[in-house]
């Protein structure tokens, strides 16, 4: 086979329809014929502030129909549900998110359980968290009995284990 039957004119045609759909976020079917590619997005119905959590009846999926949008945002309603807003939200804006957070187990200032673990020994004490935070985040907790200040993982039960020196 010779070079110019490899890539002929319908090979180059091919490639450009490739390189078209794919700029145009589409996807190439057999034969060259391209179809949109069914991307969605979560917009909310109405303002939400930073701080309020995301309820499903406030939120909306829509057709994405710019592809030029960026990567990062929320493409379905049960996966951002429950979560909490770092800034405020407008209608009919995508929602990214980098601008949502977990709910926070512990909030500065309330009372936690400090849990020491050292093989059999366990301790636990009263604690204040020194800022809010999520189950999983490594904080500042003062021992409410001796007024010391330690570190420790907060755990999905609201307690800190916290972590030898």
């Amino acid at each position: 086979m010779k070079s110019a039957d490899r890539n002929g004119p319908g090979r180059r045609s091919f490639r450009l329809r490739a390189a078209v759909a794919a700029g145009l976020g589409l996807v190439l079917l057999a034969g060259g014929q391209a179809q949109a590619e069914s991307r969605f997005a979560v917009i909310p119905k109405q303002i939400i502030y930073p701080g309020e959590e995301l309820d499903a009846s406030h939120l909306e999926e829509v057709p994405v129909t710019n592809p030029n949008l960026v990567e990062g945002y929320a493409s379905s309603i049960d996966e951002i549900a429950g979560l909490v807003s770092k800034r405020t939200l407008l209608p009919g804006r995508v929602i990214l998110t980098s601008a949502l957070r977990e709910q926070f187990a512990v909030q500065r200032g309330s009372a936690v359980r400090l849990v020491f673990n050292n093989g059999p020994m366990t301790i636990t004490a009263g604690g204040s968290p020194l800022q809010d935070a999520a189950i999983g985040d490594f904080i500042k907790v003062r021992n409410t009995d001796s007024g010391i200040v330690v570190s420790g993982t907060v755990m999905a039960d609201g307690t800190v284990h916290v972590v030898a020196k």
